[in-house]
């Protein structure tokens, strides 16, 4: 019996595959009929840019405050000019298209609203030149937020953009994919740019010529004209929504919608405080008082996290036998956490003491599998979990705290989907509008960072890590709060 139910799964594992690898490839084929798959490489690619540079500041930050002389609360002011244009690009686009009674972006189509925010990222990489040169820290705000800007731009175009490009059923997969690339910008980007700012990035000095931060931001600016270039060129339809410009604010009817907007803000907030002020945790004796130089492991680790659980989220997305999506749910944080490793063993990084992490994806994995795909349950045992790192690494020393506090980014992994599908939840035709109004507030991470930064000056460093413990319990909260708010408007979801 027990041979026969073990000889039943591993056929349903393998016909899983075959399945799976026939959808790969007919979605594949029916891309590259319809568009090209160059055209959907291109699009995809900007996803790659925002993780890059986001995930990047968490380098450049401890520089900053060395360099000028900052303290931690004005060091912080880097994600504050950053995630603010998110929200200001976000909110300038709102009142226009309130003004002139028409949805600008869906007028002018997502294809030129992605290009129009390339370039204005193109134009903010290039005014980091000038700045660095004169040694303004004002200056090399007001490029960070420039780059934000364009980045606002090119999210709210991008992804729906990505959807578009082939069949509605196979939308959420190519999400997934973009999702991906985006993780994979994150991991990469402290390492590269330790690399070009540091010289290497076993490096044990801080020190940082002018010329090694434009040639940074030279390479951004070109990656940038050149993703704008190739995207201009690809051929593309010309891609609208077809929801009817809807003028007020009527999705803040919805109780949900209020509640998730705080909860986007929260989340995004944490999940950036906790990197941004990692660079002057690290410094700390407890923390092995290492230099801006010696950090961008942890950096990419933790990022590299977002991207752990952001793999085994995705599992849920495929047609899998139950069986088949267990396995997977074990196996891959554990092939994504070694692609971790490996990238950052052949960048020169020593990375035999993170070996120890793999008690914490173990954790996650172990998450997952209680949580059983249900948004409300996996965002309230995450939130549950994020606490539980959060006070460890108050409680703890050593690298027992240092990890528990990286361990924020497998938390915060699979936050985003669950929010945003239950704030949306239920608001019709408001829909679209509720979905920009998520998308402001991304302005999280412009203000909780400085706010920790404001409580490291006063309190210090270790004690300002309260904050994120208060984040993540604001998230389990919510969780529990959607599910009897949905409930009482009828909808009562399999949450």
């Amino acid at each position: 019996m027990v041979e026969y139910c073990v000889d039943k799964a591993f056929l349903e594992i393998v016909s899983d595959l075959c399945n799976l690898r026939a959808l790969i490839l007919e979605s594949g084929n029916m891309e590259k009929k319809k568009y090209g798959t160059s055209s959907l490489s291109v699009i995809i690619s900007v996803f790659f840019f925002w993780g890059f540079v986001a995930a990047s500041n968490g380098i450049f930050i401890p520089f900053c405050k060395s360099h000028f002389n900052l303290s931690q609360f004005e060091s912080q002011l880097i994600d504050f000019a950053f995630y603010f244009a998110y929200f200001t690009g976000s909110l300038l686009l709102y009142f226009s298209s309130q003004i002139f009674k028409v949805d600008i972006l869906n007028k002018i189509g997502y294809k030129k609203g992605t290009i129009i925010g390339l370039l204005i990222s193109v134009v903010g990489a290039l005014l980091m030149l000038p700045a660095v040169e004169v040694g303004s820290f004002p200056f090399i705000l007001t490029s960070f937020f420039v780059i934000g800007l364009g980045f606002s731009l090119q999210q709210i175009a991008a992804q729906p953009f990505v959807v578009a490009l082939g069949s509605p059923e196979s939308g959420s997969h190519r999400l997934n994919l973009a999702g991906g690339i985006n993780s994979i910008g994150t991991l990469l980007g402290p390492i590269i740019v330790s690399m070009i700012l540091f010289g290497s990035v076993s490096s044990a000095t801080s020190n940082v010529s002018i010329t090694a931060i434009k040639e940074l931001y030279i390479m951004l600016a070109l990656v940038f004209l050149a993703a704008t270039i190739l995207l201009g060129v690809a051929k593309l339809p010309h891609v609208t929504s077809e929801e009817a410009f809807e003028p007020g604010m009527g999705a803040l009817k919805f109780p949900q919608m209020k509640w998730g907007m705080l909860a986007i803000f929260t989340y995004v907030g944490v999940e950036v405080t906790i990197q941004s002020n990692m660079g002057e945790l690290l410094k700390q004796p407890a923390f092995g008082s290492l230099q801006s130089s010696q950090i961008d492991k942890y950096i990419s680790l933790y990022w590299g996290s977002l991207m752990i659980g952001r793999w085994t989220g995705a599992i849920g997305a495929f047609n899998l036998s139950k069986v088949t999506k267990k396995l997977l749910t074990v196996i891959l944080p554990f092939i994504a956490f070694a692609i971790i490793l490996f990238v950052n063993h052949t960048k020169g990084n020593d990375v035999s003491d993170l070996y120890i992490y793999a008690i914490a994806v173990s954790v996650l994995v172990i998450g997952f599998l209680m949580a059983n795909e249900k948004p409300a349950r996996t965002l309230m045992i995450f939130g549950l979990i994020g606490m539980a790192a959060m006070l460890t690494g108050l409680f703890a020393s050593g690298q027992t705290a240092l990890f528990a506090f990286v361990s924020g980014g497998l938390c915060c992994s699979i936050m985003w989907p669950c929010i945003f599908a239950m704030s949306i939840t239920g608001l019709g035709k408001h829909t679209g509008q509720g979905a920009a109004f998520l998308i402001m507030m991304i302005l999280g991470g412009a203000i909780i960072p400085p706010l920790q930064g404001k409580l490291a000056d006063s309190f210090g460093i270790l004690t300002s890590y309260w904050l994120p413990v208060l984040c993540f319990a604001y998230l389990a909260f919510f969780a529990y709060k959607i599910k009897s708010i949905l409930t009482k408007q009828g909808l009562n979801p399999d949450i």
